[in-house]
């Protein structure tokens, strides 16, 4: 789902900047984009981690693969754009230290978001994944009060309300529930809006471009990950337990995975800049209704009348959020 985090580093929808109106087939296609990408990604990870014949429960290693299929792309992507229209949106890698040092804390934040966000999906069922991540909207206003000094108004805070109590009344109804897996997710919360707020401080160290960020962040993420991984013992289990290590599918999954996971900054980028700032919003919010539904298609998940009463919470509170904050945002115009 788009989240605030994106909105910060992302370029004003083309609409808000006096361009010309995009052709309908332009902004179907822009949305069409970010839903398969952004479903893919979740569905690949829980199929990876925990729901197919490569059953590979290394959540540290699965994100540092991500990251290395992620670096790869735009090491070459950047090198293409130097010639390809296309891509020429996406910059040539670049690495200075200096600069690398002061991304770093981002950096930290963005491994932990991730290794928590797929441990997460990895412990608790798809359906219950949407209300175990929800509280990354109470903890964004949490921490942009606390470090911003920002207040965020009576309407925003009564979304948020509705989110928390959907959050503890889908948590209370989940038959498969996992105090593990709660946790992962309210990590991975916690991390999602630190993010945020990291982002909208580190984007002026690379003169606001989010995709020379994600250079950095990208790489330096490789750096803390790789020795977290080593010594966590991962590798040498995955040595000695996994017999599929020498199967082709099993990597070209894992591949896919990482492709899909590069896929979103470009979806997301696009999203915004061929359609509206209420057209986002609203593609988050249904995105995540979809995915909800495609997960008790596909993996059958039992749900209580208290659980999806929770989910429903959740998706309800998240949309009426964007909305309030989408509302405020043209009001200050």
């Amino acid at each position: 789902m788009s989240t605030d985090k994106d909105d910060k580093y992302l370029p004003t929808p083309a609409v808000h900047r006096g361009a010309p109106t995009h052709p309908i087939s332009l902004i179907i296609s822009a949305i069409a984009f970010y839903w398969v990408a952004s479903l893919s990604v979740v569905f690949l990870n829980k199929t990876i981690l925990s729901g197919s014949e490569f059953k590979f429960p290394y959540p540290l290693f699965v994100t540092l693969f991500q990251l290395f299929v992620a670096l790869v792309l735009l090491v070459v992507c950047g090198h293409l754009g130097k010639r390809n229209r296309t891509l020429s949106m996406i910059p040539p890698f670049e690495f200075d230290l200096d600069i690398a040092r002061k991304i770093a804390p981002l950096s930290v934040v963005y491994v932990l978001m991730l290794t928590l966000n797929n441990l997460c999906l990895q412990l608790v069922e798809v359906t219950f994944y949407q209300v175990a991540r929800s509280l990354s909207i109470f903890f964004n206003i949490l921490l942009t009060y606390t470090m911003l000094h920002q207040q965020t108004s009576p309407a925003a805070m009564l979304a948020c309300a509705v989110v928390v109590l959907g959050f503890f009344v889908g948590s209370y109804g989940e038959t498969n529930f996992s105090w593990a897996g709660l946790w992962a997710g309210v990590g991975s919360s916690i991390f999602v809006a630190l993010y945020g707020i990291y982002v909208k401080k580190t984007l002026g160290l690379i003169d606001n471009n989010q995709w020379r960020l994600l250079h950095y962040n990208t790489a330096i993420s490789i750096v803390l990950l790789t020795p977290i991984v080593l010594l966590s013992g991962e590798v040498g289990e995955i040595w000695r337990e996994i017999w599929f290590l020498g199967d082709l599918g099993f990597w070209f999954l894992m591949t896919v995975t990482g492709v899909a996971g590069f896929m979103i900054n470009t979806a997301m980028f696009l999203q915004i800049k061929y359609t509206t700032a209420l057209t986002n919003t609203i593609s988050g919010t249904a995105k995540a209704c979809v995915q909800t539904l495609l997960a008790m298609v596909f993996y059958q998940n039992p749900i209580t009348a208290m659980n999806g009463f929770g989910i429903f919470l959740s998706l309800l509170g998240s949309g009426l959020y964007s909305w309030v904050r989408y509302a405020e945002m043209q009001a200050r115009k």
